[in-house]
């Protein structure tokens, strides 16, 4: 904690004073982006960032939903880019969902007559199902792209996950490997961009945190039956950090009338980050979805 009368700063050194931000239940200043169209905006978008990484890379995204009169907002999750907390610890995935929608309040305040979109991806997403699950009636839709909805099979044998409470009693901030950035795009640039990238965290997973994210999973498969609100779903299928069996189980198991699953043969884990013609089709997609549920423009 700062000394008395110390100006609150980022990791980076940045007193807050100076930058957007917003103060969560804890205290603790969460680093904010907008995006805000020229026009008055037709909706609100908020924007769930992955595991590791921050709000800044969904830049692109937000641009050209800005061109669109959408308002788009973001925040570096808790332990996240500029971000205060301890870099990847969590102490409950609940704070995730709970700052979001406090954001999400904040802007609704300010906007009162507009339909709020959610727009998560990875650990994101996951963040986005139990976002809009907790308040089933308050969101236009969600946009997930490439949801954590299953641990991958691969690293979460039965023999693993028992390890893995074991060690999260005995040593919960143990490091487990880090995420591999070659299974973030084929888009070499893309890869290197997120290694270069200081505000990424580059460390290795704690056993905690493992746990945390499958304590979420847990929660996200039992609500997913009750899942009434529109969604498309973009996901690859040879991304092997957010696996595909994911994201067909939640579009199988979900009752939501209004949902549709398009999949990218080939493509890796941040599809907005793929090879061109994948990361530029990713962005028709959301766009085409977002505009069809909203209201003609004025």
């Amino acid at each position: 904690m700062p000394e008395p009368g110390d100006p609150r700063k980022t990791p980076q050194g940045v007193p807050y004073a100076d930058l957007k931000h917003i103060v969560n239940a804890d205290g603790l200043h969460l680093f904010c982006r907008y995006w805000e169209p020229e026009a008055q905006p037709r909706a609100l978008v908020y924007v769930a960032h992955g595991a590791g990484e921050h709000s800044g890379p969904y830049d692109e995204i937000a641009l050209r939903l800005k061109e669109l009169s959408l308002l788009v907002f973001a925040h570096d999750h808790v332990g996240h880019g500029q971000s205060e907390g301890d870099r990847m610890i969590i102490k409950d995935f609940q704070v995730y969902v709970r700052d979001s929608l406090q954001h999400i309040d904040q802007m609704k305040a300010q906007h009162p007559s507009l339909p709020v979109f959610i727009l998560g991806h990875s650990m994101g997403g996951a963040i986005s199902i139990l976002t809009a699950s907790e308040r089933a009636n308050d969101f236009a839709g969600v946009v997930l792209i490439s949801p954590l909805v299953q641990m991958n099979p691969d690293s979460a044998t039965p023999f693993k996950v028992f390890v893995a409470k074991v060690m999260n009693q005995l040593a919960p901030s143990l490091p487990l490997g880090s995420i591999q950035s070659n299974w973030i795009s084929r888009d070499h640039k893309k890869v290197e961009a997120y290694d270069q990238d200081a505000l990424n965290y580059h460390g290795g997973l704690r056993v905690s945190f493992a746990m945390q994210l499958m304590g979420a999973v847990e929660r996200i498969q039992r609500v997913i039956p009750a899942i009434a609100w529109p969604f498309l779903l973009l996901q690859g299928d040879t991304d092997k950090l957010c696996d595909i069996s994911g994201a067909r189980l939640m579009f199988e198991q979900a009752a939501s009338a209004d949902k549709k699953l398009k999949v990218y043969e080939g493509a890796y884990h941040a599809l907005h980050h793929e090879l061109p013609e994948v990361s530029e089709s990713v962005l028709k997609e959301l766009t085409s979805w977002l505009t069809e549920r909203l209201s003609p423009p004025q």
